[in-house]
């Protein structure tokens, strides 16, 4: 504490000093304000009322949203912690805290975001990655034991969950609204001193290729972040959520003004998924890109170095259905140019599986148009290893549909109760009826017009069997049963 404290003491001594001014013991520090609002040399008192309130009435409203989390994680998983982290870019966890529980662990210390009265809580995967004890401290005091509903270390970003009630929450904003220069809020827990407010603006936007996670796109700002404040609130003047803080830019772990938080309008996704589903849904397409350099637009028989290039196709994935090929040169998805790789992979993500979406590509200098589906990312690389090679399409009213078994392999990877039964759904074509329907790989087919499907092979005879092009399908997918109705 008094090391901090020291710290504190020399930063305001050298800020004094770039400002060109030092104090003295003679001197000493200008005149304050009287207790009846009185002052020296002629301020005028509004002008102090307005520089007293600040942003006080912003930090009553969210603060109290604001919680302080403590992990306890065993020694075997302690290195989730800061796995990716160790070199200049550094996650705020701050520890050991050991008050947990006694024994061979580890401690964290982070913060969190209260989303919703019932108790949900947005932080971040690394502050509970591996952990056996989440600890929650709420503004008043009170602790709760809490449980992790599900963590995504893609985009670094953890939800969970205490038991209360009428808690009180921050609004969520839109991130992508957010501008450069837009005047921001940091609040957390750094260092395990209590919750801590600093401010600053938004640095930059969509920041992205640091190395901190898969999918990124940072809302950078210069607010004051340090140890602690992992999974904390970046909010703007109004009081609305617009990031959850990950990651500091730094070679001694402290605060240089370059601080990383992942936008809302992401977390938010990502914490409906968890809730929901337990993991995130995400796009696939089934492809292995790199960006363009002149030396390689000249090769391909580009004009300019825009767009991506395909390195790879994956077998049996979205891009190798639709016929898109190595060579080929992404120039637009989903009516949006592209223009680099790591832009191609969030709006990929971020496209919703069973969608058709509208790729355009420069393949020997000629502009060519494809329509792909848009599958869920951890389903099709599954799907892509495991299946078979010359299966037939089925029949009847399935025509243009390819199923198969449904193995253990398949259950595992897709995570498919062992009470799911049916064909399985390993490839269709784009423009069958049943994928204008929504029938899509990954799927299990349950039953046919109101029949139960034990197998791929009775799921052929019975779409051999429908009489018509009105085959009602019952299927299952994302740890749910639906219907879909193939019309001609």
């Amino acid at each position: 504490m008094h090391r901090h404290a020291s710290h504190s003491l020399l930063g305001v001594l050298l800020a004094l000093l770039l400002a060109g001014r030092t104090l003295t013991a003679a001197e000493g520090p200008e005149p304050a304000v009287s207790a009846v609002g009185h002052q020296s040399e002629g301020r005028p008192a509004q002008d102090l009322d307005k520089n007293r309130e600040g942003f006080a009435g912003t930090v009553k409203k969210v603060a109290p949203a604001v919680v302080r989390i403590i992990t306890a994680i065993s020694y075997t998983n302690s290195t989730a912690l800061t796995s990716g982290r160790q070199y200049s870019l550094r996650s705020y966890v701050a520890g050991p805290v050991p008050q947990l529980r006694s024994g061979p662990v580890e401690g964290g210390l982070g913060s969190g975001v209260i989303i919703t009265e019932s108790g949900y809580i947005l932080t971040t995967s690394h502050l509970v990655a591996g952990a056996i004890e989440v600890e929650v401290t709420l503004q008043d005091g009170r602790d709760f034991a809490a449980i992790v509903i599900g963590a995504d270390a893609k985009s670094d970003i953890a939800v969970v969950k205490i038991q209360a009630d009428h808690l009180p929450t921050i609004p969520m904003g839109e991130s992508r609204e957010v501008q450069v220069g837009d005047m921001v809020l940091a609040i957390g827990h750094p260092f395990g001193v209590g919750q801590t407010v600093t401010h600053g603006i938004v640095s930059a936007t969509d920041r992205g290729g640091i190395g901190i996670e898969d999918y990124e796109s940072f809302i950078q700002t210069d607010a004051p972040i340090n140890p602690g404040n992992s999974g904390g609130a970046l909010v703007d003047i109004s009081g609305h959520l617009i990031g959850i803080n990950t990651a500091i830019l730094s070679s001694s772990g402290g605060n240089l003004g370059i601080g990383f938080a992942v936008p809302s309008d992401v977390a938010h996704k990502v914490m409906l998924d968890l809730i929901k589903y337990g993991y995130v849904v995400r796009g696939y397409l089934g492809v292995e890109t790199q960006d363009l350099t002149p030396g390689l637009a000249k090769e391909f028989k580009l004009a300019c170095a825009n767009g991506v290039l395909i390195a790879g196709v994956v077998r049996n994935g979205p891009a190798a259905r639709a016929g898109l090929q190595v060579g080929d040169v992404i120039t637009r998805f989903d009516g949006k140019d592209v223009h680099n790789s790591r832009q191609l992979m969030l709006s990929v993500a971020e496209a919703k599986p069973g969608h058709v979406v509208a790729v355009e590509v420069m393949h020997d200098g000629a502009a060519r148009s494809f329509r792909v589906i848009i599958c869920e990312g951890a389903d099709m690389e599954a799907i892509a290893m495991m299946a078979p090679s010359g299966f037939e399409q089925t029949p009847g009213s399935l025509q243009g549909v390819f199923i198969g078994e449904l193995n253990s392999e398949l259950r595992q990877k897709l995570r498919i109760p062992r009470d799911v039964h049916g064909a399985f759904v390993f490839d269709l074509h784009a423009y069958s009826m049943a994928a204008q329907a929504g029938l899509r790989p990954g799927d299990v087919i349950q039953s046919i017009n109101r029949k139960e499907v034990t197998d791929a092979g009775e799921a052929s005879r019975l779409a051999q069997d429908a009489k018509d092009r009105h085959t009602l399908l019952r299927v299952w997918r994302n740890a749910g049963s639906h219907f879909i109705l193939i019309e001609d």
